[in-house]
């Protein structure tokens, strides 16, 4: 399931539903220290950063015992969340999962369901404008289970298809350097005005934003809690606001 810890009106209704009906929560421990008082009397399992297959591994010991689990990501679970990993660890297991919450046929190990959540792109975006109002591509800047080419390679096509890029995970302490190769990639296709935002902790306390140009990124303002967002050849900041035309008014005429 998802949730967007920090703004509870992004709670959506049915993952509350879920996270009150269960038995079992497990997260990252910093997601899950910012909805404690919604876990209360629940069993609690939680880890640190790159323990993702020991997280998804316990929640699924847990729910093939019988146990009703939320697994709480940030954001939206299917989206750099960890609704994948389920179905892969389950996969490799050769799980039967069924797609009928609490349906418990012979033969089913258990159910699953994947809720929405908020994405932070689209929390990010809607701090700053409208800036993904037309075709865009979201890339993560994390090497860890991506080679450093491949995500190049995204970034070069994405730039020169002129597709505004929601960037995530793009600066930690392991490697602070990639977002500045990432700039000089997308520079390649984009000129140095290029409008761009970066949001961090979108709608959490400690929310910090900035307008800025593709060429004057503030680096070093920038960290795993951040969004950036790059904006294509029809993108402009105006009033404090980025926006990414769709094209109506090129097409149609507004009334005076």
């Amino acid at each position: 399931m998802s949730l967007g810890p920090g703004h509870r009106s992004y709670l959506l209704p049915k993952a509350l539903e879920a996270l009150s009906a269960a038995e079992v929560v497990v997260g990252y421990k910093m997601y899950l220290d910012l909805i404690s008082d919604l876990t209360e009397g629940k069993k609690i399992i939680s880890s640190g950063m790159r323990k993702e297959i020991e997280r998804c591994q316990a929640a699924i010991d847990q729910a093939s015992k019988g146990h009703r689990v939320v697994i709480v990501s940030s954001g939206d679970a299917g989206i750099y969340g960890m609704a994948g990993l389920v179905f892969d660890i389950c996969r490799q297991k050769d799980l039967r999962i069924s797609s009928c919450p609490g349906k418990r046929d012979t033969g089913i190990d258990f159910s699953i369901e994947v809720i929405p959540g908020v994405a932070a792109f689209n929390a990010a975006a809607s701090r700053v404008g409208a800036p993904l109002m037309h075709d865009f591509a979201a890339i993560s800047l994390s090497d860890h289970l991506t080679p450093w080419h491949v995500i190049e390679k995204r970034l070069d096509a994405a730039a020169s298809a002129d597709f505004v890029i929601a960037i995530y995970n793009p600066r930690s302490k392991t490697r602070p350097n990639l977002l500045t190769a990432a700039q000089q990639v997308i520079l390649r296709h984009r000129p140095h005005s290029t409008p761009a935002a970066v949001v961090r902790g979108a709608m959490r306390e400690g929310e910090w934003q900035c307008l800025t140009t593709l060429g004057d990124i503030p680096i070093e303002e920038v960290d795993m809690q951040s969004i950036l967002l790059i904006g294509n050849s029809k993108s402009y900041l105006w009033e404090g606001w980025m926006v990414t035309p769709r094209g109506y008014l090129e097409k149609y005429t507004v009334d005076a």
